[in-house]
């Protein structure tokens, strides 16, 4: 399925689930390495990862950078290359796997044809949500069958899906797109406001559409995936709203990153910062 769209690119999701299968063995098997072989994970998928999809970004940011400070460059290197469909997601998911087995929460698996069968998931490959090993890896392990309620339950999934992307997104993509790309007719505030929410409603139903096809073609095949997106719209404030947008990337920046490098504690170290040295 993800080599359909270009062969060469299997080489990458091949690489992130060879290394990150023998480091989770190893991290297991390993009480003085295991901080080593927590490295290699985090250093070839966030390496691969920032070389296909940051590398370009950066050298062009440089560059605008330098010319506005009145330094001309010539002949700056850049990778000319596609961005691989889905790294992003199959990177944070693999790098997962290597995390709860560090911090015990999970048993690495010796089943290679699972665990590459977890990476690899094509209903939520290419465009989310991002699955944890704790939750995927046992139901790829576990014998499943064909249930009639499953489908239905797949097939309603599907079809809220693509009424979000066709019905719902694409039509605003029409609206917003207009507005925002018509640089020979000025628009007045109004007309703005309407192509904001446009383009508000469009990455919405974009979204959540995808994630929808996503868990009903799992659902018909005997998989459970997460909810990806809660009514994000109705929320009261931008925490709630943060909780219940792509939660599988939230949640996995806020266990992965956040909380390891201190989560409220970077706050109130900011806020004390801020009020200055106390001398009482």
């Amino acid at each position: 399925f993800y080599g359909w769209w270009d062969w060469r690119f299997l080489s990458l999701i091949a690489i992130s689930t060879m290394i990150d299968y023998f480091v989770g063995l190893k991290i297991y098997e390993s009480s003085k390495n295991k901080k080593i072989f927590l490295w290699i994970s985090i250093f070839v998928n966030l390496g691969l990862l920032g070389l296909f999809k940051y590398f370009n970004f950066f050298i062009d940011s440089f560059i605008d950078t330098l010319l506005l400070i009145g330094c001309e460059v010539e002949n700056i290197w850049t990778i000319k290359i596609i961005l691989p469909v889905g790294i992003s997601f199959y990177t944070f998911q693999t790098m997962s796997y290597s995390f709860d087995i560090y911090k015990k929460k999970l048993k690495p698996t010796r089943d290679f044809i699972s665990f590459a069968a977890f990476v690899s998931f094509f209903p939520q490959l290419v465009a989310g949500p991002i699955e944890r090993a704790s939750n995927l890896l046992p139901q790829m392990l576990n014998k499943r069958k064909l249930k009639s309620e499953n489908i239905k339950e797949g097939i309603g999934l599907i079809i809220y899906g693509y009424f979000m992307k066709i019905v719902i997104a694409d039509n605003m993509a029409g609206i917003s797109d207009y507005i925002f790309n018509n640089n020979s007719n000025p628009f007045n505030s109004f007309e703005v406001l309407i192509g904001i929410y446009a383009f508000t409603f469009q990455i919405y139903g974009d979204f959540c559409g995808y994630s929808s096809i996503a868990r009903g073609l799992a659902k018909m095949l005997g998989f459970n995936l997460m909810i990806n997106f809660n009514s994000p719209y109705f929320s009261k404030n931008p925490s709630e709203f943060w909780s219940r947008w792509h939660i599988s990337l939230s949640s996995w920046l806020r266990d992965y990153l956040y909380i390891p490098l201190g989560g409220n504690r970077i706050s109130k170290l900011i806020e004390n910062i801020k009020k200055g040295p106390n001398f009482s």
